[in-house]
């Protein structure tokens, strides 16, 4: 299957998340209220760090998130998949509570700039994770497809490495530019 295809299938995995997330009662916040606390914490901790290891910090957890994705994935695409919806119905979840909080444009405004760049990151990173890992489970049950997984692998790393690329300005971004726009 061409890469093209799989980042259709990404796109639809997430686009499920964000139903999945728009879908999810607000009363189910109070389940999370720990959760919910630990993130505060969470926030204020990392508001304190100075700016640069900050996007250093956010980069590294994205990085690490496709990476370990992608090296999992050959488990039946179970990472990628996860991935894509959980982020899917984290990004719709929290922003219709959000949105009832403060407003659309407080969203669009924490959001778009580093999300322009984040998004279709995580799209093209899963995109290649899936299409690895489907080709390594191919491979595993099918002979004649395991003299694809090399060069399989070195194509899907290329994609990873764009996604990697993508991650940095977004990193960025996301410390410098979005928190003027949300104050």
């Amino acid at each position: 299957m061409s890469y093209k295809r799989w980042v259709f299938i990404a796109i639809f995995l997430f686009g499920i998340g964000l139903v999945f997330g728009l879908a999810t009662p607000f009363s189910s916040v109070n389940l999370m209220s720990e959760e919910i606390i630990a993130l505060e914490e969470l926030v204020t901790f990392l508001s304190s760090l100075p700016p640069a290891l900050l996007a250093l910090f956010i980069f590294i957890k994205n990085v690490s998130a496709l990476l370990i994705s992608f090296v999992f994935s050959p488990i039946f695409c179970l990472a990628p998949i996860l991935a894509l919806v959980v982020n899917g119905w984290l990004i719709s979840f929290v922003s219709a509570l959000v949105i009832e909080e403060k407003s659309l444009g407080f969203v669009l405004a924490g959001l778009l700039p580093h999300g322009i760049f984040e998004i279709p990151a995580l799209i093209l990173g899963q995109a290649a994770a899936l299409s690895f890992g489907s080709l390594a489970v191919l491979a595993l049950f099918k002979r004649e497809r395991r003299s694809q997984l090399l060069p399989g692998l070195r194509r899907n790393l290329r994609y990873l490495m764009i996604a990697f690329a993508l991650l940095l300005p977004a990193a960025i971004i996301e410390t410098y530019i979005t928190p003027l726009l949300i104050t």
